[in-house]
């Protein structure tokens, strides 16, 4: 269980780098105006470092509580902004 939270939050940490590229060039969303779809876009990508914070906490504390099922599960939420992103990028 330590050796999967570990690899995950480094993961995590890893792509951090690559998320601050996606979010400057997320405000080009609002090159044709302020939309609801630009501030969303924005805001959902805003939020990945604070689901990595968040869920990394979380799950750590939940694995010395002896519920290993829940914290695979909120270790497990960022890479859903991972793989939506990788998802966007294919289907575009």
């Amino acid at each position: 269980m330590k050796v999967f939270l570990s690899i995950t939050q480094t993961i995590y940490l890893i792509s951090l780098p690559f998320w601050f590229l996606v979010w400057g060039l997320s405000f080009m969303a609002f090159d044709n105006g302020i939309s609801l779809w630009g501030i969303i876009c924005v805001v959902v990508i805003s939020l990945y470092p604070v689901a990595v914070i968040v869920c990394s906490i979380l799950s750590w504390i939940f694995k010395s509580k002896n519920k290993s099922r829940l914290a695979v599960i909120l270790c497990l939420i960022p890479s859903l902004w991972i793989f939506s992103g990788i998802l966007l990028v294919l289907i575009y």
